[in-house]
């Protein structure tokens, strides 16, 4: 446990921490908050999918002197550190290997194989109990690790999301709304067919990102609203080189089906928080009597002043992905995308973009952390 941690810095907002998910892609979160922690940021808010909602309740469910250490710690135990001697001449075996043996046995403390899974996949087995893995492993890890009631005390505040298994619908459990539990957290990272649907108040749900693994609309959503800096952690990245193979091509389609077309949401947010600040400098010149009327004051309800600055910290590419990296979690592995985290964390905090100035009919600003090296924002 730390024992003195740095002053806290104050940014100008509240401070919005946002996960994708993508299991042991999560590596890299855990080296950004590393980073954050360190440099005296704490968190207000923390929202997470899948991996990513596992990691934001180890953050949200401990004090700020423990929650790295408590991360780390879950980090250590889902590591599989199966060891293959290879020859020299075989590079990389020892990862297929380690990959093979999770797609057979599971992670201790995570998950499992189930047997009903043998039966077959047209057995009706129902959607809490058709999977090839159970979750339950999970829960315990979560309540050894995860004060609820710290949790659920609303700082940081939580939200989490998953989707309805019958509906399709998107929902956010927040803890600012109800309390939280171990459930809530698993059901973000039902990922079907792996994973079963995890019930809410006996209705089914599974993993968020099915429908949406970048909720970073939650946070440009919320009312009331209010000036945030965000930031928008991403382990799957779009933008990628051309694939030459299946199995290249399968890395592909993952990448851009994860990343949940983050550009696309932002720029479309970016619109409408300019035309919020558009309606409020149009508000702003109208004479006092007419500002004053119900009408004019219902129009003007839809305008704003709140900026959001948000810092979009992306993966990189590790030597040796492949469409399996998701569940790499060998030493190597885990300890690459940790410091990778870490080091573009760094990196964008050094710059310090929050101090930038601001346009004031711009409500959202986006800067993208591998822009900055050592401080300085490159041309």
């Amino acid at each position: 446990m730390r024992v003195n941690q740095p002053a806290r810095i104050e940014l100008p907002g509240q401070v919005v921490l946002v996960f994708q998910g993508g299991g042991a892609l999560g590596a890299y979160q855990l080296g950004v908050y590393q980073a954050m922690d360190e440099a005296g940021i704490q968190p207000d808010w923390v929202i997470g999918t899948s991996i990513g909602a596992i990691n934001a309740a180890l953050i949200a469910g401990n004090p700020p002197e423990r929650r790295f250490r408590r991360l780390a710690e879950f980090w250590n135990q889902v590591t599989d550190r199966t060891r293959l001697d290879v020859p020299a001449a075989w590079p990389g075996w020892d990862k297929i290997f380690s990959k093979w043996m999770i797609i057979g046995g599971g992670i201790e403390g995570f998950f499992q194989p189930n047997p009903a899974s043998w039966l077959g996949p047209l057995a009706r087995l129902g959607v809490d109990r058709a999977s090839y893995y159970l979750i339950a492993p999970l829960r315990d890890t979560l309540c050894s690790l995860v004060d609820f009631d710290l949790l659920n005390a609303g700082n940081p505040r939580l939200t989490v999301g998953a989707v309805h298994a019958c509906t399709g619908a998107m929902r956010y459990f927040d803890s600012r709304d109800q309390r939280l539990n171990a459930s809530h957290i698993m059901s973000s990272g039902a990922l079907p067919p792996a994973f079963p649907a995890v019930r809410i108040d006996g209705e089914p749900y599974w993993d968020g990102g099915v429908y949406s693994n970048t909720p970073v609309e939650v946070v440009l959503d919320d009312k009331p609203r209010k000036s945030s800096v965000i930031f928008s952690v991403q382990v799957w990245n779009p933008i990628g080189p051309e694939p030459e193979s299946i199995w290249q091509i399968s890395e592909r389609q993952k990448d851009i089906q994860y990343a949940s077309r983050t550009d696309s949401h932002i720029a479309r947010q970016q619109q409408i928080h300019r035309l919020r600040h558009v309606i409020r400098e149009l508000v702003n010149r109208l004479p006092e009597a007419e500002r004053a009327s119900s009408e004019v004051q219902a129009l003007a309800a839809w305008g704003c002043q709140t900026t959001m600055r948000m810092i979009k910290l992306a993966a990189p590419r590790l030597e040796g992905d492949d469409q399996l990296k998701d569940i790499d979690f060998t030493p190597a592995g885990i300890a690459s995308r940790q410091r990778a985290g870490y080091e573009a964390a760094m990196r964008a905090i050094a710059a310090r973009p929050w101090e930038a100035p601001m346009d004031p009919v711009e409500g959202l600003t986006v800067y993208n952390a591998d822009e900055y090296i050592t401080g300085e924002r490159r041309v």
